[in-house]
């Protein structure tokens, strides 16, 4: 007979940490995982909204590929508080500046104090309004080669022209099929010169804009143009307008910038994920848009690093004033020594 445990973890919220970590994927995870480790008090604030949620498996995570995306996380989450971090699911609703540190106001009307911030609350895909387009998101409708391009390898492949990377999209899934069929919906037509790259590869463009997905048993099987026409397609790939999910941010004076790419809305940050302001730190797709899990948990880990770092440079500073005190231990040595010498010398 098999028996199975079930631990189950209270949730808590301390009132001030080293760092709270605002987002609960990979980037948020590995962050708290490497502050834990490093001994600093640290909650992860989940909302429990991964974008990657609709796929069946995270890919190109090496030792881990294939794995649902809930399971790593599970996994993630039970790492962190393995160390003494803590995961919390809640909702940001308000982040202000306090006491050197910042004051992280949650939608339930709770408050956390931190020194430092992370924020790694991913973005949103902003997808083309055509019937059925979302309800496929992550299965037939994809937006990544390298994430699911192996799944349809050798299929019918559609590409929908959304954005400036589109063309690009399309050039890249002629990696995995022959069958690459390029649509231009609403988008101007390529240029002669995308023409010219897309007639190169045997890409097929097909001008008319999109105006349904057709699907039999739960499985896509072509598109349907305005004109009625249906071209049999097995996936298609959109390229999505991506938005940072930062709006919380801007109480911070952080607002989302345009990507110099025109795919969406990034927060800036240098390549250590330091914001303008001090003492924000962010990563994974919040500030990186195209990073696939990998990368983001990469991302926060380094992060953490740097914040860790900055918080023994403060530790260190304020421990050095202490010691330079005119009340500090060195101090009153100082004094114990000069009086013992007077007296030594009957003064």
């Amino acid at each position: 007979m098999v028996v199975a445990e079930v631990v189950v973890v209270t949730e808590q919220l301390r009132n001030d940490y080293d760092v709270v970590v605002v987002g609960g994927g990979a980037a948020g995870l590995s962050a708290a995982l490497m502050l834990a480790r490093a001994r600093r008090s640290v909650v992860v604030i989940d909302a429990g909204a991964p974008r990657n949620i609709p796929a069946a498996g995270v890919h190109g995570l090496l030792a881990l590929d294939g794995m649902p995306p809930t399971e790593l996380l599970a996994r993630g989450r039970a790492e962190v508080r393995g160390y003494g971090g803590h995961v919390v699911p809640a909702q940001v609703a308000t982040l202000t500046g306090a006491d050197n540190g910042f004051a992280v106001a949650l939608a339930d009307g709770r408050v956390v104090r931190a020194r430092r911030l992370l924020v790694t609350t991913g973005l949103v895909d902003e997808l083309p309004d055509i019937p059925g387009l979302r309800a496929r998101w992550g299965r037939d409708v994809l937006h990544c080669p390298y994430c699911h391009g192996w799944e349809v390898r050798d299929q019918a492949v559609g590409v929908l022209a959304s954005g400036p990377l589109s063309v690009h999209q399309a050039l890249l899934f002629r990696q995995w099929s022959a069958d690459v069929t390029f649509f231009t919906h609403t988008m101007p037509p390529p240029t002669d010169e995308d023409a010219e790259k897309l007639a190169a590869r045997g890409i097929a463009v097909v001008s008319g804009e999109v105006a349904s997905l057709e699907v039999v048993e739960d499985r896509l099987v072509g598109v349907r143009l305005s004109d009625g026409t249906v071209v049999g397609r097995a996936a298609l790939a959109v390229s999505p307008r991506m938005t940072a999910r930062a709006d919380f941010l801007a109480t911070l004076g952080l607002r989302p910038a345009q990507h110099p790419s025109g795919v969406g809305q990034y927060i800036p940050s240098d390549a250590t994920g330091r914001t303008e302001v001090p003492g924000v730190w962010v990563a994974g797709n919040v500030t990186d848009l195209t990073a696939q899990v990998g990368a983001a948990a990469a991302a926060g880990a380094a992060a953490a690093a740097q914040i860790n770092a900055d918080l023994v440079a403060t530790d260190t500073q304020r421990a050095v004033d202490a010691h330079r005190g005119p009340f500090s231990a060195e101090s009153e040595a100082r004094i114990c020594e000069r009086v013992t010498g007077e007296r030594r010398h009957g003064l």
